[in-house]
């Protein structure tokens, strides 16, 4: 008597030969529940997630957390941060993050039945120096600058810069320096602070991560993109009064790059001191002319000229960076 087998899976013969079809199905009424409850204090390279895992489906959670990436839909398989196991509300950090890159991100739990993930959420990180100072961005062209002047005390590793509050002796200066106009700390938050050439060249870097200060030639293209040096100053310059004084009304701000009149120091003979503020910014290149000057770009509050400037390294300008 031949007795028929009866598989309990798909199987098919091809030549002689037995292959058998085998397959997973997971029962989802078993993987928990997962919410992606929201996200708070992002900044250039992290931020922090609120997740609730409120249903284990009857079997101990074993890992939750966050996972993300800059692609939709992300899983453990990329990046994630894990807590404590269990069910409940959680807060957990993502770090190692890209300053301003948008990242998607959701939060998860995993129990003997697999991983489960709450709905998907988007943020994009910010642009921060050392100091924790934030800064806007703006994209012209096929360049990327921050729409506000610099105002960090530190270089990227942390080291401190020189507050030199004496302009007098910037004169004899070579290394780097710093001051805020008038030595008023109030002025910052607006006009930034004024920098020596010396800390644009500096090899700690002055600029955030990723940015750097820019050549007199990303200068001149940004320039050139927004009609040359005797149109663009107007695109570059904020309009109204309420920080660049005098009559002139011809700003429109167009290109989104703010321009400020945040003054200078000057370290030449009898001429030390805090100058222009509200009625010029200048803004220090990466380029040196020579052994004494460095290039950089001026505006003033009477016309629509970007001035390239051959000047002191010892001279204190404002500083704008551009994305590397």
């Amino acid at each position: 008597m031949i007795q028929t087998m009866k598989f309990r899976f798909p199987y098919f013969i091809i030549a002689g030969l037995l292959l058998v079809s085998t397959y997973s199905c997971v029962d989802t009424a078993l993987l928990p529940v997962v919410e992606t409850v929201n996200f708070t204090a992002v900044a250039g390279t992290s931020a922090t997630f609120w997740g609730n895992v409120p249903v284990d489906a009857g079997s101990a959670i074993t890992a939750r957390g966050v996972c993300w990436s800059t692609g939709p839909n992300p899983t453990t398989a990329n990046s994630k941060a894990t807590t404590t196991p269990g069910t409940g509300e959680y807060e957990v950090g993502i770090t190692g993050l890209t300053m301003r890159t948008t990242y998607y991100a959701r939060c998860y739990a995993t129990n003997s039945t697999g991983t489960a993930y709450g709905k998907q959420l988007s943020f994009t990180t910010l642009l921060t120096d050392v100091d924790g100072n934030i800064y806007k961005t703006v994209a012209i062209g096929t360049q990327i600058w921050m729409a506000e002047n610099l105002r960090t005390t530190k270089y990227r590793n942390g080291v401190a810069i020189a507050n030199v509050t004496d302009p007098a002796s910037w004169a004899s200066l070579t290394t780097s320096a710093y001051s805020s106009y008038a030595n008023n700390s109030a002025n910052n938050a607006t006009y930034g602070k004024l920098y020596n050439w010396y800390a644009v060249h500096d090899i700690r870097y002055i600029a955030p991560l990723g940015w750097h200060i820019p050549t007199q030639a990303e200068w001149t293209t940004l320039i050139n993109y927004l009609g040359g040096q005797s149109a663009a100053g107007d695109k570059l310059k904020e309009t109204g009064d309420a920080h660049w004084t005098g009559s002139y009304a011809g700003a429109t701000n167009s290109s989104g790059f703010t321009a400020l009149p945040g003054g200078f120091i000057s370290s030449e003979n009898n001429t030390y001191g805090f100058y222009n503020i509200g009625v010029m910014g200048q803004w220090w290149s990466s380029t040196e002319a020579n052994s004494t000057n460095a290039w950089s770009c001026s505006l003033d509050n009477t016309s629509n000229q970007v001035a390239s400037i051959n000047g002191f390294k010892q001279a204190g300008l404002s500083i704008r960076c551009i994305k590397d």
